[in-house]
This record gives structure tokens, sequence and C-alpha cells, in this order.
């Protein structure tokens, strides 16, 4: 081998990559210690992105195109290098491609519940887990804070970073928008869209990456709350209380057995107290307008009489009013106690409370059952 074919064999005339493992990030082109020849061959194929690099400083970025590397076409390196005018001689520069590809279904989720204030509910735990998608945009950013030196940069040894980045920042974004947890277990694809809002400025600034798709899969809340969730919902699908005991006194009879006579035993006894309240308003509304009014036969009654006693009697003593507590009240509904107490939380079952219990009025329970 001659001098010419030596020299000639130390010169790099074309620089490519073909990326064939579909997770690489960045990969720094192995030089060898060789120099890159003037008027070198530079391709770079769609969705790559060449970034020089040369004495540690961040030199000329390169789109996809076939590029000879003059003076011309390479100004920020020929400053770095002090070239004032054109030059023969080969240089040395490191040449990193990065993939600018999107990648797909990255995942990320909660390892430790996190704490957020609702509304509704107080202070609540949630997880949250989903996918997201990404691509870098700023490659001098991206190998400045992320791949560095690495000479073949791939996804798996970003993707805890990342996943736990994402997690932080959905935490605190979740935390500003204050989104109700019943809003949040409805509205996912709302919900990421708002978020991603939030994430990908605080992404792009950090890592020169961008976030085109930030997708919320599932939100889950400790097991009392879902029971507050399942009854609230349980309350909306029932609607009005007393429809929905006559619907099932309907069904129970129709039946025709004796579970059916047990089940409607509770909606029978809130029928009988109604009838039986409005009976003694009738009577005692009777009994008024006897006794109020002059020349009526009420004054032709024996004063000492048996009947004059007994009216004298209910005049003078009123009937007690009856008084439930939310048990008592449930089995009347036939309903459970807890969906009583709901009804009373929100205010369309009147009760007072005395200490730490309930107590519902009779009058209260059948203006709650005449809706």
């Amino acid at each position: 081998m001659n001098l010419f074919n030596i020299i000639k064999n130390q010169l790099i005339e074309i620089i490519e990559w073909t990326d064939d493992s579909r997770d690489t990030l960045s990969y720094r082109w192995p030089d060898e210690d060789k120099e890159i020849k003037n008027g070198a061959q530079l391709i770079v194929r769609e969705s790559q992105q060449v970034q020089f690099v040369s004495a540690g400083q961040y030199a000329d970025l390169f789109g996809p195109g076939k590029h000879a590397l003059t003076t011309q076409n390479i100004p920020i390196l020929s400053t770095i290098q002090g070239w004032k005018h054109g030059f023969q001689s080969p240089f040395k520069c490191d040449v990193y491609y990065l993939n600018t590809r999107l990648f797909t279904g990255n995942k990320w989720g909660t390892s430790n519940p996190v704490m957020l204030r609702d509304k509704d509910f107080g202070v609540v735990r949630i997880r949250a887990f989903g996918t997201y998608d990404f691509r870098i945009v700023q490659p001098a950013k991206f190998l400045k804070e992320v791949a560095g030196t690495d000479q073949n940069f791939r996804l798996d040894e970003f993707a805890d970073t990342m996943r736990s980045r994402i997690v932080s920042i959905f935490t605190e974004a979740l935390a500003k928008a204050q989104v109700p947890v019943l809003d949040v277990a409805t509205r996912y694809s709302d919900l990421g869209d708002a978020l991603l809002q939030i994430i990908n400025p605080a992404v792009t600034e950090k890592y020169g990456l961008e976030i085109t798709s930030f997708i919320l899969e599932n939100v889950s809340v400790p097991p009392e709350v879902e029971q507050a969730i399942d009854k609230r919902s349980s309350m909306g699908a029932i609607g009005n209380l007393n429809d929905y005991v006559k619907y099932q006194m309907g069904q129970a009879m129709a039946n025709g057995s004796e579970g059916a006579a047990t089940a409607t035993l509770p909606a029978t006894m809130a029928m009988g107290f109604g009838m039986a309240q409005e009976m003694m308003k009738s009577m005692q509304g009777g009994a008024a307008a006897a006794h109020g009014a002059p020349g009526s036969s009420a004054f032709s009654v024996d004063p000492f009489s048996p009947a004059a006693a007994q009216a004298a009697h209910t005049q003078a003593a009123p009937a007690a009013m009856q008084v439930f507590t939310p048990a008592q009240a449930a089995q009347v509904l036939g309903v459970a106690e807890a969906d009583v107490l709901a009804e009373i939380q929100a205010g369309h079952l009147k009760a007072r409370q005395i200490g730490s219990q309930w107590r519902i009025g009779q009058a209260a329970l059948d203006e709650f059952l005449r809706g």
C-alpha cells in the first residue's frame, strides 16, 4: 500500500447512519481517530438530525439531505476552528446523529399515591397511569442534559428518568388545575389534553423534548371514596325515592310470595304512617270545627257525657309526634341507612342533629315521601 492510499484510508469521505434499532435516541458516529476529509459527504435521512461538536462546543446542525462539508455550509465550525479562509486539510469533529421520529406508547404511572385536596371528598389519595408520545426538538439541549457523550443512547436508559419527571410534573399540574375527583374519573381525554399544555413546556425547557400526546388511561381512588361515588351514583339513578318505593311494592306484589310480603312491609308501613297522619289531621280538624261553630250540634251534646269527655281530652292532650332514627327511617322506606344519611346531608330529608345523632320527625318523613 503506497503512502497515498494510507493517507486516504485515514480520511472519512462519507458519513451516514442507518438506524435499525427503533429505540435509539442519539448515536455518536464512530470516527476511530480518523479525520474528516474536506468536502466529505454527510448524509442525513428523514427523521434524523446531525449535531457537530468541536472542542466541547456545539457547532453546526444539519437536517435531512446530502451535505458537502466545506467552509460554506459549516460556518459555526469554521469559526470555532479558526478557518478565516477556505481550508483544504482534514479536520476532527464529533458527529452526533439524533433520531427525531415520534417515540410512541411510552408508559408512565404513579408509584406512590398522589395527595389531592378535593372539594367533595376532602383530601384524597389517587393513583394514575397512562402513556405519552415524544420527539427530540432541540438536539443541543438534549445532548447536553440527557445523552451526554454516550455513543449509543437508547430509550431504556432514559425511560425511568422520564417517567419520574412526568409523574412529578403531572402531580403539580393536577394540583394547580383543581379538577374534582369525580371529573378526573370521567373525563380522561379532556384532562389529558389540558395537562399536556402544562407538562409540555416544562419538558421542552428541561430536556429539549416535545410531548405530542399525553394520555390518562386510569385514575383510581381508595375503596372508601369509590363507595361514596357509587352511593352518589345510586341515588342519582334512583331519582325520586317515593316513586322507587312504589315501584318496589309493585314488583313485590307481582311476585306474590312470602318474600314479596316481606319486601313490601317497609313500604306498607311508610304508607300506613302517612295515612294515619292524614286521618289524625282530619279528626283534629273536624273536632275543631265542631267546637268552634256556635249553634252547631256540639252545643246540644251533654257536657257530662263520655263523648264530651273524650273530645275535651283530645283537645287538651294533642297526639305525640312520631320520631325516627336514621335506621328506623331506612326500615320504613325499605332502603339502606347510608341512603337516608345521604339524603339528610343533601338537604332533601329534613332532620335535626342532637349531639352526634340524627332524629327525623314523622312530618319531615311524610314531606319527603310526597316529593
